[in-house]
């Protein structure tokens, strides 16, 4: 019995999932998504080249530091970096006086609890700190950045595009889709997942930030910095990753090719 049945409900599935994917793809056919201004106007991320992307990229650690002022100058302002300690900028080239110095001067200070008292206060932040995250009064927190390049498609690419993408609405999207003008207190982005953000423009002219490395401090070049910045943060193993993956690669090379020769001589012909 069960040998008669086993093929009869591995057919009914089949059939069950055959019949599912076919009324699928014909309603996508047959009644296609209507069109709304988010799929006419919503613009993928702009082409961006990184010295970290491919088998063998590794970050340029004077664009991350040059990506980490912008980011104390301007966006730490409003977005923590809540996963990274203070000793982590060790790993972009600064030494242990200038990681002391950076902590100390760090604008949002560490919380206290006195125990006695019950009292709260403040100290100034020490390496081992992580960044305190920022309370922005009113709202809340927005959102930490330290994985932001992680949980989004295209990270690096995205945050270049978002932060040099804000714009007019098109007069051709107010024609279209008059509901969809942006409301006040909202800044039109076209790289944004609803097109409008709340966040304003953070970087607006060039110059906004002094880079210590004298590099022309343009819009473009410091979106450009601070997502590579913020893909450091996300990933700050990248580089070792991509190391050891090359060297379990050609181990796997040598390991293979050994276990091949050791069957030739196992099962060669002894005549």
């Amino acid at each position: 019995m069960v040998r008669i049945f086993g093929p009869i409900v591995g057919l009914f599935f089949a059939v069950a999932l055959l019949w599912s994917f076919g009324l699928g793809a014909y309603q996508i056919i047959r009644e296609p998504e209507p069109s709304t201004a988010v799929k006419d106007f919503h613009l993928a991320p702009k082409e961006a080249k990184f010295s970290f992307e491919g088998p063998f990229g590794r970050f340029d650690n004077r664009q991350l530091q040059r990506g980490f002022e912008v980011y104390s100058q301007v966006c730490s302002n409003c977005h923590s970096l809540k996963q990274i300690a203070f000793r982590n900028f060790a790993d972009l080239g600064y030494n242990e006086a200038q990681v002391k110095a950076i902590a100390k001067a760090w604008p949002t200070k560490a919380k206290t609890f006195d125990a006695k008292t019950g009292e709260a206060g403040e100290r100034d932040n020490v390496p081992a700190d992580h960044i305190p995250p920022v309370y922005y009064a009113g709202t809340g927190s927005p959102p930490d950045l330290s994985l932001i390049t992680k949980a989004r498609h295209e990270g690096p690419q995205y945050v270049y595009s978002l932060l040099t993408g804000y714009a007019d609405q098109p007069a051709e999207l107010l024609k279209k889709y008059p509901e969809s003008k942006t409301p006040d207190g909202l800044f039109y982005n076209p790289y944004f997942a609803n097109l409008n953000i709340a966040m304003p423009p953070p970087l607006t002219t060039d110059g906004q930030v002094t880079y210590s490395d004298g590099t022309p401090a343009t819009v473009d070049q410091m979106s450009k910095d601070v997502a590579a910045f913020l893909t450091w943060t996300a990933e700050p193993k990248l580089v070792k990753r991509k190391q050891t993956g090359w060297a379990v690669l050609g181990f796997l090379v040598a390991a293979t090719a050994l276990a091949y020769l050791s069957k030739r001589n196992i099962w060669a012909d002894k005549h």
